[in-house]
């Protein structure tokens, strides 16, 4: 099968400017190809990393992929997905996030020189504003750049210059690339569609109608209720761990839909497809298993934080789903307990019934407290208490940090001890 056929299979196709020609060319020579990000922020979420799982395919097959981090683009913004016009950042928030980008980029893709990560600021910076328009400018028609659905969107609303000229910009990155790199195709999502065309043009002015370069976009991933991918309840889910934890990031996946799964273990997993197959069937006969859901955490977890973080998270799920939590770490803890109703605790000493009462306000009377502790409703930090007259020591478990309570069987709380 070869790399295109493989996409096509894993539904990661959407357009493509000349199909046979691709499919000629990826098959005759290992391929320069491409994906951009700007960096308007200081970390990728789990929707930016649909283009990069298609470029690392590429490497993990021997192709030679390039990451463009926008610092030039990014520092004057995208209209593409946007109604009005994005907020400019400073230069040295961008740089930030230039340096955020390139480090997340480089543990996703590896240090041993099968891809290489590049800046459009390095030869976009470079060009005058005469250059601009003379070099690049007077090869772009206006009524065609208007017709570009990326602009035409925007146009009841309103666009700047500054924003109109992204594709040019854009477009003078891809022939940058196929003259200094031998980049002979673009990746990018469907709303790309409009800049990768101009690009392709840019070049076959510039180089000739007979240059050999090509644009691949992949559909907008939705979930099986129509919604769009790439946000949990709690808003978008990160791949910097300070942002959406490990543990939060491995929950995201093993609550994916029944109806989704297959989907995205052919989107964000290198599982071949015999093994997605299987899968498959054990979603349709045994979906109360999950054993796909669990699979898909694994896997997506490993790649964007390691196997130690797998490790992790499944450590917390279990202790959290048994009740035993006295074997989590303070770091386990800080991550798992994080949504959970918390309150803040001295590490003072005080008998078990003051404390849930007037303390923490986990049990809303005296007399409701004494009930759930005498008939073993109340466990503290894993254990169960039923004496009313026990004492709560804050500092005596998980670095004297929290104290964990579950109330009943599903119930948990959170104490967080001050100093």
């Amino acid at each position: 099968m070869s790399i295109i056929d493989e996409l096509k299979w894993r539904g990661a196709v959407n357009q493509q400017t000349d199909e046979a020609g691709l499919a000629e060319l990826v098959n005759e020579k290992k391929v320069g190809l491409y994906a951009g990000i700007d960096p308007t922020g200081d970390s990728m979420h789990i929707g930016h990393l649909i283009p990069f799982m298609i470029l690392k395919r590429f490497q993990l097959a021997g192709y030679r992929p390039y990451i463009v981090i926008g610092g030039a683009t990014g520092s004057i913004g995208d209209p593409s997905g946007k109604k009005s016009e994005r907020v400019l950042q400073t230069m040295d928030q961008v740089r930030h996030n230039q340096e955020c980008l390139t480090k997340q980029m480089e543990h996703l893709f590896g240090q041993d020189g099968s891809f290489k990560i590049v800046n459009n600021y390095d030869w976009l910076s470079k060009l005058s504003l005469l250059d601009f328009l003379r070099d690049y400018g007077k090869l772009f028609n206006v009524n065609t750049m208007l017709n570009k659905e990326i602009v035409a969107s925007r146009l009841e609303v309103g666009i700047s210059y500054t924003e109109f000229t992204y594709q040019i910009l854009q477009s003078i990155d891809f022939l940058h690339l196929y003259q200094h790199e031998d980049v002979q195709l673009q990746i990018g999502g469907a709303d790309q569609w409009g800049n990768i065309t101009s690009g392709i043009d840019l070049i076959h002015r510039q180089e000739g109608a007979d240059a050999k370069v090509y644009g691949l976009t992949i559909p907008l991933l939705l979930k099986a209720d129509g919604t769009k991918f790439g946000k949990s309840e709690g808003g978008n889910v990160w791949l910097d761990p300070e942002k959406t934890s490990p543990y939060d990031f491995y929950q995201f996946w093993i609550n994916t839909d029944d109806r989704d799964v297959v989907k995205f273990l052919k989107y964000f997993t290198f599982l071949d497809q015999a093994e997605i197959d299987r899968l498959a069937e054990a979603v349709a006969t045994h979906p109360e298993k999950r054993e796909a859901q669990k699979r898909l955490a694994e896997e997506v977890t490993e790649f964007v934080h390691g196997k130690d973080a797998v490790v992790e998270a499944q450590h917390i799920t279990k202790a959290l789903f048994s009740g035993d939590v006295a074997e989590l770490t303070a770091s386990e803890i800080e991550q798992g307990f994080k949504n959970m109703p918390s309150v803040t605790v001295t590490s003072a000493k005080q008998g078990i019934v003051e404390w849930l009462v007037d303390t923490t306000k986990i049990e809303s009377s005296r007399r409701q407290a004494r009930e759930d502790v005498t008939n073993g409703a109340i466990r503290i930090n894993g254990e169960k208490v039923t004496d009313t007259d026990a004492e709560i020591d804050p500092s005596a478990a998980f670095d004297g940090k929290f104290v964990i309570v579950r109330r009943g069987k599903k119930r948990y709380f959170l104490a967080r001890v001050s100093d």
